[in-house]
């Protein structure tokens, strides 16, 4: 059993509170005209009913939409919560230090011409970052669009979602890097009629960051479901504590991460100045924290949309109704394609069914066919009969459009809604077309809506795999204290293995030798065949410079094949330090797996597993892990693989030793991180997996350490 640890990425919440919760807020750079950027906070807060006090800043006015105006903010009647500032980018320091003075305790800068900017921005940036601190004020942006708290009429933006009549309210909330986009995505949200409570954008993250939005909205009651969008991740170890803190909290966390290419990283790279994080790791980090990631906009509606109206699902056995046989087919396409079941009813039900509707199919997909047209009860009846007796944890069920009918709609929904009596707790999603109305009038009663039956599948899919990171633990280890430390500057391939050995990982009985002679004698000794490698700290690539013979008989073959390797080494890399030959049995009973364990720049140690050998790079069949894992998650990480029944024995192979891979891997994660700052990456391979019974080995091994006066994390 897995020791979950409150780990190393467990920090104090931040207190965020004057941001998002503001009693009081000083807006300066006010202006009269609501349209403007220093007047549309004031307008919408009025508009909102803010259930704070509002106070207009501005040297040049008496008076600003109605409300008293102040030439400064030291001439405020009292002490405030936050500072709005919409003025120029050489004016915002000096706000800064006027706001503290009167007790501000957050900043929302909307200002422009920082990081953005280029060096000179950066550093003007980083001054103010300074500041902020020294005086105890947390700061949204600068650049940014500010924040939206719908509960308390909290409007600190200049976005113009609020421009249209008010948008629907609710307990998810939003949270996105770019304002822009954020904007966009909230008024996208609202016409899918999901409700927003909370809403923030971060600009340039000076201080506070999507992590820091993320840790506070996990606290807060009134929020279900957080959704969020990055460009790029400053802090991955605030990310992992503020992803931690959701999925104790029971929070469905949604990503739609930007610059999953390489030359989508550039971009955000360039635009955020955030440093660009590995995109697999990120995938990993995600799925390990049992948070949930989207590649695309509509993906991340949807799941938004889905977890608006009904909790994550508890299973994977989904029920499909449609009139169209075609339509069912489909759908049971895309269930096997998300992780579902789709298992057939019972025997008696399908009989009882189709005794009711002998022209329909009743096993699962179950096509009621038109003759539901005729008594919609035939629509009733199967999906009540899922639900209670099928056991399954969803139903879809295709309409075509059947709610846009005023006679057919109204009968529908009625029918539904008297299937689903006593199980409200299920999930019953629709694929049908239907004007807006109608479909809020389905979605008030708690039924999902989608004109595509793949997206509805989808959707489920994604709150099946929701609800299953939320209700398993998440995974934790310790790091034995016996795990060995690596000292020194340089390694080669036996001094890596020797450490690899007290680190656990299972070894060959090996011999290093310096003389042609001496690796005749080994492979002797040794007995059957024999692998000769050169040994140097200075060759990490050996087959590259012909430093590599595999298949050696006897001592004969072995002590030329000595010699040449010697000889072509020394010639083809005369700089290069030589240490001697190991000399190997060879052993090929086995899979050769890649295990690696590296410090990435963003989220610190992970580890690595995948299909190794030579085509590593071709096939990338690989799979992360942050942190020390144990076997448990190791064999989750193993089953993500998509090469994964390859391990299981095809074509009369056996299968392979998955266990003693697991351990191997867990290992190895280990060893990372006890030498988090000491080791920049070590990587098995091949990592010879046998089969059951037998064990792994490690084969190679590349150990690559910070070279002299470089620090990594």
């Amino acid at each position: 059993m897995e020791q979950r640890v409150v780990s190393q990425n467990r920090r104090e919440l931040p207190n965020l509170n004057a941001l998002f919760a503001p009693r009081s807020v000083a807006v300066i750079g006010a202006s009269a005209d609501p349209d403007r950027i220093g007047g549309r906070p004031i307008h919408y807060a009025l508009a909102a009913s803010f259930q704070g006090r509002i106070y207009p800043v501005n040297p040049n006015r008496t008076e600003i939409q109605g409300l008293k105006a102040y030439p400064d903010v030291r001439t405020l009647p009292e002490n405030i919560d936050l500072v709005v500032i919409a003025v120029p980018s050489d004016s915002v320091s000096s706000s800064i230090e006027a706001a503290a003075e009167r007790g501000a305790k957050g900043a929302v800068i909307f200002s422009a011409g920082f990081a953005e900017m280029g060096a000179e921005g950066v550093q003007r940036q980083n001054d103010l970052r300074d500041l902020c601190r020294a005086r105890g004020v947390r700061a949204l942006g600068p650049n940014c669009l500010g924040i939206y708290n719908a509960s308390i009429g909290h409007t600190a933006t200049f976005a113009s979602f609020l421009q249209d009549p008010v948008p629907p309210t609710g307990t998810i909330a939003l949270v996105s890097q770019s304002g822009a986009y954020g904007s966009y995505l909230f008024m996208l949200a609202a016409k899918r009629g999901i409700g927003i409570g909370h809403w923030v954008t971060t600009g340039n993250e000076m201080d506070v960051t999507i992590a820091d939005a993320i840790d506070h909205l996990s606290e807060d009651p009134t929020v279900s479901v957080i959704g969020c969008t990055a460009e790029g991740v400053r802090d991955g170890e605030a990310l992992l504590h503020a992803l931690e803190r959701a999925h104790d909290a029971g929070k469905p966390v949604v990503l739609l991460k930007m610059g999953r290419t390489v030359g989508g990283a550039a971009a955000a790279k360039s635009h955020t100045a955030a440093l660009a994080v590995d995109d697999a790791v990120l995938s990993a980090v995600v799925r390990q924290t049992g948070a949930f990631r989207v590649a695309t906009t509509e993906a991340f509606l949807d799941v938004l949309y889905g977890l608006n109206l009904r909790r994550p699902l508890s299973g994977w056995r989904l029920g499909i109704v449609s009139v169209s046989g075609g339509a069912g087919v489909l759908m049971a396409d895309s269930a096997e394609d998300h992780g579902f079941s789709v298992p057939a009813l019972p025997a008696a039900t399908q009989q009882r069914l189709k005794d009711a509707n002998p022209f329909g199919s009743m096993t699962n997909p179950v096509d009621v066919t038109a003759q539901a047209l005729n008594n919609l009860a035939l629509v009733g009846g199967p999906v009540r009969a899922m639900l209670t007796e099928g056991g399954y944890d969803a139903v879809v069920a295709f309409f075509m459009n059947w709610l846009s009918s005023p006679v057919t709609g109204p009968k529908l929904r009625s029918i539904l809604a008297e299937a689903l009596v006593g199980l409200e707790d299920r999930t019953l999603a629709l694929a049908a077309s239907g004007p807006e109305s109608i479909i809020r009038e389905y979605e008030r009663q708690g039924f999902l809506v989608f004109d595509d039956p793949a997206r509805a599948v989808a959707t489920l899919g994604a709150m099946a795999r929701i609800g299953a990171a939320l209700s398993t633990p998440l995974p934790g280890t310790v790091v034995p204290d016996d795990m060995p430390r690596i000292e020194g500057t340089e390694v080669d391939e036996v001094r890596a293995k020797a450490i690899l050995g007290r680190a656990g990982l299972p070894l060959l009985r090996e011999m290093l030798v310096t003389e042609p002679a001496d690796a005749g004698a080994a492979a002797g000794a040794i007995g059957g065949p024999v692998a000769l490698k050169i040994v140097s700290a200075d060759l990490p690539h050996k087959s590259d410079i012909g430093g590599v013979r595999l298949g050696l008989v006897g001592v004969a073959a072995a002590e030329a094949a000595a010699g040449e390797i010697l000889a072509t080494v020394r010639e083809r890399r005369p700089d290069a330090r030589i240490d001697g030959l190991l000399v190997s049995p060879m052993i090929s009973d086995g899979i050769e797996m890649i295990v690696a364990a590296h410090q990435d720049p963003v989220f610190g140690p992970v580890v690595m597993a995948g299909f190794g050998g030579v085509l590593v790079e071709v096939l990338r069949d690989v799979v992360f892990r942050y942190g020390a894992i144990g076997p448990d998650e190791a064999h989750r990480m193993l089953d993500e693989l998509r090469g994964r029944r390859l391990l299981d024995g095809v074509r009369g192979q056996q299968a392979a030793d998955v266990d003693a891979l697991a351990d191997a891997i867990a290992r190895l994660s280990a060893f990372g991180v006890a030498n988090a700052g000491r080791l920049e990456s070590v990587e098995i391979n091949p990592l010879l997996v046998r089969p059951c019974g037998k064990g792994c080995v490690v084969l190679d091994a590349l150990m690559t350490l910070p070279g002299p006066g470089i620090e990594i994390r």
